[in-house]
């Protein structure tokens, strides 16, 4: 049994996968739940599991996160429920498809997913979290988003969202007490692959990591308070020159003079 009362994590896409395993780790940390998927069965069956092991309260919050009232539920939990301390954005589909291969209403239920989603649920969980002084979220972004080449550009683009999104959040809340960190997951042993019509198997293994390896890592890098978690980014090193040059770029981005390269030559 835990020993500790950390207040009540809400993970979406909690049904299975990365989520189900954040769910699992959390509870064991501390905190009592809230659950958010589709799936009703499998949210019950994953709470009686996870209650049963750690003796902490699972809520469970069936929701279509692609659907404006099923989401606006949510949002409303978030905002009532002051019990909440930390909030898990994991929710979020994806494809290997390129661009220009890809149904566009597909693409647009995607950024729907994983851009709209998150951000009005934290739209929803800051400022009480502001309110009350602490407060947590996690964001579940890819490795795509700082390498945008690699899948299906829509993707790309969304988990770039994300990422953004969470440095502003980190930029905007670090002196109020709100935690913000963003994960960025490469190739996972979960159904992502499949769903997205690439089944995990057909991938180059040395590249896939298991999904009770990165979820324990990316925990390790929250309590640390990393703001961005990359574990399988074994150069550490390239990250923090990756961010000390866009750091260093940041002042430097507007002028009233042109470039002196772009100037026109006589």
């Amino acid at each position: 049994m835990a020993q500790t009362h950390l207040g009540t994590a809400l993970v979406t896409g909690a049904s299975s996968g990365i989520g189900a395993l954040y769910a699992q780790r959390l509870a064991q940390r501390g905190y009592d739940l809230i659950l958010v998927a589709r799936n009703r069965e499998r949210l019950n069956a994953l709470a009686s599991d996870i209650s049963a092991r750690t003796g902490r309260a699972v809520e469970v919050l069936p929701a279509d996160l692609n659907d404006r009232t099923a989401l606006a539920q949510v949002e409303a939990k978030l905002r009532q429920d002051a019990s909440i301390t930390l909030l898990v954005n994991n929710a979020g589909i994806g494809t290997h498809t390129p661009l220009l291969q890809s149904d566009v209403e597909q693409m647009t239920r995607m950024v729907e997913l994983n851009v709209t989603a998150p951000m009005r649920l934290a739209y929803a969980a800051v400022p009480g979290f502001v309110d009350r002084g602490h407060g947590a979220i996690i964001n579940i972004a890819s490795i795509v988003a700082i390498s945008p080449e690699t899948l299906n550009g829509v993707y790309g683009g969304s988990k770039a969202f994300l990422l953004a999104f969470s440095q502003s959040l980190q930029h905007e809340l670090a002196d109020k007490g709100v935690q913000v960190q963003a994960v960025l997951p490469g190739a996972t042993a979960t159904d992502f692959w499949a769903i997205g019509g690439l089944p995990v198997e057909h991938l180059d293994q040395r590249i896939v990591m298991r999904t009770e390896d990165l979820v324990d890592a990316a925990l390790l890098g929250f309590e640390r308070g990393e703001k961005v978690t990359i574990p399988s980014l074994h150069a550490g090193e390239k990250w923090d020159a990756y961010e000390a040059a866009r750091q260093a770029m940041a002042g430097q981005l507007s002028s009233s003079a042109v470039a002196p390269r772009y100037a026109a030559v006589h």
